[in-house]
């Protein structure tokens, strides 16, 4: 279906300067680079190191991403935080300042029940001057958004679809088959390693960190999905899982993260700067 969000969304990077202020000439070459690729930027994501980047930055690099987005370019930004007054005023401002959407997580102090979650994102559903998209992360929150709780949330004319993180192949098949037809809510596949299969299925887009350093090879695949040409998405799919393992194999989250700022700095993109807590590596 023609969706208002699909195609390949990465999360992209936040470069930083050696002061720890966001690089705004580095997130205009990104931007551009991923535009040239057809590749819409999610920023403060997991990926963007999104919960140690204060308010301040947080809206410089939004408005530094809605500045250098394309005519072909969607702008999400994530929305991180156990406060909901200030995540509203927050997801209020990115939307101010050019957010086609923001992408929110769940809290992740208190662990919540259904109706919790539910009671969350529908208050910032109703809130918010802008469209929401749902989060489900567990490596980060600990906690998986049950499949009955996105059914109740699927039905809020604000809430317009799922990323969806969580390593759970089952799980994925039923989110996909039971909203692939639903005109106002998008599947996103978030799990990098089921990119191929989530498509095969018939999710609405993909979220992977790793077309931060390759982004020609998930336009490639992508481009062969539409085609249904899935032998080409199958070679393209190995391809990235062999880029992947270059920053992710034996590494924690955080770890990963500055691997992949290294990659980056190799090709001229951004510096290797990592804001604390997490550290650069040499």
């Amino acid at each position: 279906m023609n969706k208002r969000f699909s195609g390949v969304v990465v999360p992209m990077i936040t470069p930083l300067n050696d002061d720890f202020t966001v690089d705004v000439e580095a997130v205009k070459r990104i931007i551009h680079l991923f535009s040239k690729y057809n590749i819409h930027p999610l920023v403060l994501g997991t990926t963007g190191e999104s919960t140690s980047i204060n308010e301040t930055e947080s809206l410089r690099l939004v408005e530094a991403a809605n500045s250098a987005k394309q005519a072909n370019q969607c702008l999400y930004v994530g929305l991180v935080g156990n406060q909901v007054n200030d995540l509203i005023l927050r997801g209020n401002s990115y939307i101010n300042a050019g957010a086609d959407c923001v992408v929110a997580t769940l809290p992740s102090y208190y662990v919540l029940n259904n109706d919790q979650m539910i009671l969350f994102y529908e208050t910032l559903a109703n809130k918010l001057s802008g469209p929401l998209m749902v989060y489900n992360i567990t490596a980060t929150t600990h906690m998986s958004i049950p499949l009955e709780v996105i059914e109740k949330l699927a039905q809020h004319n604000n809430i317009w679809g799922l990323k969806d993180s969580e390593r759970d192949a089952n799980r994925m098949q039923t989110l996909i088959n039971t909203y692939k037809h639903t005109k106002g809510f998008s599947y996103f596949c978030g799990w990098g390693a089921k990119s191929f299969e989530s498509l095969q299925f018939g999710a609405d887009g993909i979220v992977p960190s790793t077309g931060n350093y390759v982004p020609d090879m998930y336009f490639k695949l992508y481009e062969a999905a539409k085609q249904n040409q899935w032998d080409v998405v199958e070679h393209w799919q190995s391809e990235t899982d062999n880029v992947a393992r270059l920053y992710q194999k034996d590494k924690t989250l955080g770890e990963s993260l500055a691997v992949l700022k290294a990659l980056m700095n190799e090709k001229n993109l951004c510096n290797k700067t990592m804001m604390p807590p997490l550290t650069a590596i040499s």
